[in-house]
């Protein structure tokens, strides 16, 4: 294994890391901090990472900052649960409020490629009328932005990121065929199928963000999917489609320049009140980088943070802020689950943990709450499962190693709940400051009526199906929960929203948001391909206004 890529930048004196290629090297431009470069992004992610690439490949120059460490993945990850919560951010930060949000692995990456790198790769649509949800469907608010015009970046998002999937889905308007066919389903697949089918609704193999067969492109050569199991935890043989191995490959070589291990603390502004560049600490010292614009792709929490961190005499509530609504309407999406046990061997943890799904929930409105839910197939490696079983049935000792005992004979189904909007779940700064003398974010959040009604009805459905099929010593997982969205909500109107539809700041012209926090309503799907669209559709806009002269 190299050496340790947190402990110093990798990504300097001209080169980065390829992470193709086992210790080789590929150039990189490197900017002076005194030259005004056209785009600085804050975080590499789903949102930065994709707009690196893209922006850099207009011609624009961009420097993408990224607080976390330049990994090789055939080098540097290992197939051992602890040792790769180096992927996570765990810096310091205040939770509360009636249900508090656990942070970590589940929701916060901390990585050249961020979140991307260690997630679960289930590439899903928003169901087209949640584009309206508050106008066709009564609950959350609208999006700006039409279902028509994000299928149509759903389509390209899906085919650069090489998406694995069915040949038909049975669900939402016809869509074109997913690049790649879809993984062949393990027992844990085959037994949500089994499920579903028992109770009278439809499924399908997952949609995934990993390969399945290989895949020459030019951000490089990548095998098919190996089936061992870590995925969540980085996958060591880049057959995933993250961010590290799609995006910023190409931000690279079309001139952008990534900074790892420079964490951005404030986001200065001029005598205009535009921005002109973020001080970031790198090297055991602050800097400041120049910028003609500037966008923030730091994700739910880092995000609002960075820009209330941001305060100034002429924006003392933070930046981009004249709605107060920045860090308000935090979204997360439950994650319950129902598990049980089967008489034969299901062997859970081979292949991606995802790899059937159903969506019935999400277009059949016949229901006593708003907003809709999916399941997967389950396959937790040892160390997660054994932490479900001291969270959700409190054992421990000789009475969670006889549990464990019948690991291989498990099944589960989990779900992707959608939760609604409240401007009483937020992100402030608390008093505390982290490592580098900056306030932490204070993350308040509580379930509402309809998140517990929803929460219910789901738990219900899943122990149903999986009752069905013969699973037996059955026990629920009620208050997990995933994904993030909201903070920085996207809209029409500045009054009731942060940025506009190009994710364009109301308040600052030239500073943009550009990660999950800009969704007014979070679905009840994984977001990552979401965001992906979303920074597709960025970059067209910045490249339609900057030929107009409107940048």
């Amino acid at each position: 294994m190299s050496s340790d890529p947190r402990a110093a930048p990798r990504a300097t004196r001209g080169r980065a890391p390829d992470i193709f290629r086992k210790g080789a090297w590929v150039p990189m431009r490197e900017y002076r901090e005194a030259d005004m470069v056209d785009f600085v992004i804050v975080g590499t992610g789903a949102g930065g990472g994709t707009l690196a690439a893209l922006l850099a490949e207009q011609g624009f120059s961009v420097v993408a900052f990224d607080a976390g460490g330049y990994f090789r993945p055939m080098e540097d990850f290992a197939s051992d649960e602890t040792a790769q919560n180096q992927l996570y951010w765990t810096d310091k930060r205040i939770v509360d409020g009636a249900n508090p949000i656990k942070m970590g692995g589940n929701n916060s990456g901390k990585a050249v490629g961020g979140s991307t790198v260690h997630y679960a790769m289930v590439a899903l649509r928003f169901r087209p009328e949640w584009f309206k949800s508050r106008s066709l469907l009564g609950y959350g608010a609208d999006w700006p932005i039409s279902w028509q015009e994000m299928w149509h970046y759903y389509d390209l998002a899906e085919k650069q990121i090489n998406i694995s999937g069915p040949l038909t889905y049975p669900w939402g308007p016809k869509r074109r065929r997913y690049p790649y066919r879809a993984h062949e389903l393990n027992t844990a697949g085959k037994l949500l199928a089994k499920g579903c089918e028992a109770i009278g609704i439809d499924w399908t193999e997952t949609p995934l963000a990993t390969l399945s067969a290989p895949h020459a492109g030019p951000e490089g050569k990548s095998p098919p999917c190996a089936y061992r199991g870590f995925c969540r935890f980085g996958c060591t043989t880049n057959a995933k489609r993250s961010a590290l191995t799609v995006w910023i490959p190409r931000a690279v070589a079309a001139g952008a320049e990534i900074r790892d291990l420079a964490m951005v603390g404030r986001i200065e502004t001029g005598p205009s009140g535009l921005a002109i560049g973020v001080h970031f600490h790198r090297d055991g010292k602050w800097h400041f980088q120049r910028a003609r614009n500037v966008i923030v792709a730091g994700y739910a929490v880092e995000t609002p943070r960075l820009l209330l961190n941001s305060a100034n005499a002429r924006y003392p509530d933070g930046l981009a802020n004249s709605s107060g609504l920045v860090g308000k309407n935090l979204m997360t999406q439950t994650n319950a689950a129902v598990w049980g046990r089967m008489d034969e061997p299901v062997r859970w943890y081979k292949g991606p943990p995802s790899l059937a799904i159903t969506e019935h929930w999400n277009y059949d409105d016949n229901k006593d709450f708003h907003g809709g839910y999916c399941w997967m197939g389950q396959g937790p490696l040892p160390g997660e499962w054994a932490s479900v079983l001291t969270g959700a049935k409190g054992l421990w000792g000789t009475a969670l190693r006889e549990e464990m005992r019948h690991y291989n004979h498990m099944i589960g189904v989990k779900m992707v709940g959608e939760m609604l909007p409240d401007e009483a779940n937020r992100v402030t700064l608390a008093d505390d400051l982290d490592q580098y003398g900056l306030r932490v974010a204070r993350i308040t959040y509580g379930w509402g009526d309809n998140d517990k009604a929803l929460v219910k009805h789901s738990l219900a459905q899943m122990g149903a199906s999986i009752e069905a099929i013969g699973a037996t010593d059955m026990f629920t997982q009620e208050d997990d929960t995933c994904h993030l969205g909201g903070t920085i909500r996207m809209g029409d109107d500045r009054r009731h929203s942060v940025v506009d539809a190009d994710c364009r700041s109301w308040d600052i012209p030239n500073l943009w948001v550009c990660d999950g926090s800009v969704f007014p309503t979070v679905g009840g799907v994984n977001p990552s391909l979401t965001i992906q669209a979303i920074a597709m559709r960025t970059a067209d806009r910045i490249g339609a206004l900057a030929a107009a002269g409107e940048l």
